[in-house]
């Protein structure tokens, strides 16, 4: 038995009023890290394929989502080792490591628009994945930083850290672009900033002390730990939550422009976004307490689907702007309740390779839909990419469904 039944289908039959006082000073400063990591995150989103755009030639601009891709690729290839440093060496440690090569990232990058050099910004996007790959795992550091029973709420708090990324981020893609030649240098140097604020964060937050039984207690094989039902309906919502979001916002600044809009109404619908994306964390862990992981879900789904509806239906900017906020939203949904599921699903040992895993399939995934979002786009154009966004998540509300309605009760 692994644990999920009770909190997937019910919500707990007695809990605290709120976190103890610790616990939520260290979750707001995770938050925080969170915030200021996804902003840098938010930054490179909205900035780096129109960089792109600034030097290569009109035959290479399908590729122009490229050093976001290659940061996908940083994230999948890091979140083994990252996981495995955290379980050895402790959270501080991963999480500045991170924050490191999430400058060296940005520098490249930076350097590589200075020079006209696309392999050199791909590179930095490379680097970046490392530091995303350490942000993924604030959700699940949260989940030690308080009792048991706020799991579904710490995870839900440190997402909401989201909340201020989506206000810092996008203000940047709007101020840095133009404040010196060449255009878009500045974004890059302001996520340098941001990296070592985040570095500084992680030196204030008590993170519990690595124990033996936390490495060398008992523990599964991983294809034991990875082939439980309700890890498999973990793993895949959020792969499909994480990647429909990724497809559909990776495209959305070039198909904003690629639309007659102007290139000033992408930070404004990577906003909206992100705001979706994160606003609802203050209350989602609730809602899960209150409504069962797997009614949160179905619900994200619809939500997404809502969003492929509103995206087919015009190409103003209000069309992209309520289009991207359902995207954000039902990612939400989708996204922490899985993620809350997956936590019940092994044991203290076991963490770091099966979070590892959940992260590296993840991020395979937004691999292939960032790098797949400019080439559907520049080929078959913004309907087609959002009717296969659609199919994605009709297979995401199946899995869940399906899981949901067929699953054994068990005390």
């Amino acid at each position: 038995m692994d644990g999920s039944d009770t909190i997937a289908e019910r919500p707990a039959a007695s809990a605290p009023p709120s976190l103890p006082r610790r616990s939520m000073r260290n979750i707001a400063l995770l938050a925080l890290c969170q915030a200021l990591t996804q902003s840098s995150n938010t930054l490179m989103f909205a900035s780096s394929a129109l960089a792109v755009l600034t030097i290569v030639s009109p035959d290479m601009r399908m590729w122009a989502n490229l050093p976001v891709t290659m940061q996908h690729l940083g994230v999948m290839l890091s979140v083994f080792p990252a996981s495995m440093l955290m379980m050895r060496r402790g959270r501080r440690v991963g999480f500045r490591t991170g924050s490191t090569m999430g400058m060296i990232g940005a520098t490249l990058a930076a350097i590589g628009l200075g020079i006209g050099s696309f392999p050199v910004m791909c590179l930095g996007g490379l680097c970046l994945g490392n530091a995303i790959a350490n942000m993924q795992l604030y959700r699940f550091a949260a989940v030690e930083l308080a009792p048991p029973v706020f799991r579904a709420q710490a995870i839900s708090y440190v997402t909401a850290g989201g909340v201020l990324a989506g206000v810092i981020g996008p203000a940047l893609a709007r101020f840095t672009p133009d404040l010196w030649l060449p255009t878009f240098q500045a974004s890059f140097v302001f996520v340098i900033c941001l990296h070592v604020i985040v570095f500084v964060i992680h030196g204030f937050i008590d993170y519990p002390t690595v124990k033996a039984i936390d490495t060398e207690g008992p523990q599964r094989p991983l294809f034991e730990i990875v082939t439980q039902p309700a890890y498999l309906v973990a793993v895949t919502a959020a792969m499909i939550a994480f990647g429909v979001m990724s497809f559909v916002m990776a495209a959305s600044p070039l198909a904003i422009v690629q639309c007659g809009l102007d290139r000033t109404e992408a930070p404004v619908t990577i906003f909206v976004h992100v705001m979706g994306m994160f606003l609802p964390s203050f209350f989602t862990g609730h809602l899960i307490n209150r409504y069962g992981i797997f009614n949160i879900m179905i619900a994200g789904s619809a939500l997404l689907v809502a969003g492929v509806a509103v995206a087919l239906m015009g190409v103003t900017e209000w069309h992209f702007r309520g289009a991207l906020s359902l995207n954000g939203l039902g990612w939400n949904f989708l996204f922490v309740g899985a993620t809350t599921l997956l936590t019940t699903t092994y044991r203290p040992a076991e963490r770091g390779k099966a979070q590892a895993f959940n992260d590296f399939m993840v991020f395979g995934t937004t691999t292939t839909a960032s790098i797949m979002a400019s080439v559907v786009l520049e080929l078959k154009g913004w309907a087609a990419l959002n009717y296969i966004a659609f199919a994605l998540v009709l297979v995401a509300l199946i899995v869940v469904v399906v899981f949901r309605m067929r699953r054994p009760a068990r005390a």
